[in-house]
């Protein structure tokens, strides 16, 4: 089976932009929270129309992941897997909602967002969010999120991406990046992240 550069290309971008992480959260001690340089102020539209803002994600533990609704398979498959991760937390679930940000603003309407989080094999209430090229292209900066358009001959385009997973605390800070792998790990990962927080 021949595999796409693009494909490779995600992957690669991926298993580095997870390797620096990791490697930047190693830096400090596990016993107090690190300061981060992931997040930070944007201003985007949620999939019901609200104008919403970084407060979104004070309150509750969130995981935030960049994608978008047409994505062919990386995006539907990690959604699915963090779905059965949150399963698995049982009661601690309630405490952490999806945030999902479009990385395809142009086709990525409030509307479309809806109706593609709407899947049953998706995680149940998650939230996507959109806004203009500019609003897009700055909350991913802030999230250090790779994405390109890419698109061969005259047929639709895709958009290459990072496909990470960022767990953000109740305060809407950074504390790690989910590996997104089996639902088990996913859950393991999270649930050490509430104990320690």
């Amino acid at each position: 089976m021949r595999v796409s550069k693009s494909i490779i290309a995600i992957a690669t971008v991926a298993i580095l932009s997870l390797a620096g992480l990791i490697a930047w959260r190693s830096q400090f001690k596990p016993s107090g929270p690190a300061p981060s340089a992931i997040g930070g102020p944007f201003q985007l539209v949620a999939d019901n129309g609200a104008q919403v803002d970084q407060r979104i994600l004070l309150g509750k533990w969130s995981a935030v992941y960049f994608g978008y609704s047409f994505c062919p398979d990386v995006c539907p498959t990690t959604l699915a897997a963090l779905a059965q991760a949150i399963a698995q937390l049982g009661p601690k679930g309630r405490a952490l909602q999806v945030v999902f940000i479009s990385v395809d603003p142009e086709r990525d309407t409030p509307a479309q967002l809806r109706a593609y989080l709407a899947s049953p094999s998706f995680p149940k209430g998650a939230i996507g969010l959109t806004g203009t090229p500019d609003e897009i292209k700055s909350v991913a900066g802030a999230y250090h999120v790779y994405y390109s358009l890419h698109q061969e001959g005259s047929g639709p385009y895709s958009v290459d991406h990072t496909s990470i997973i960022y767990l953000m605390d109740p305060q809407g800070r950074f504390v790690r990046p989910l590996t997104p792998a089996a639902p088990a790990e996913m859950a393991s990962q999270i649930t050490q992240a509430m104990s320690e927080h």
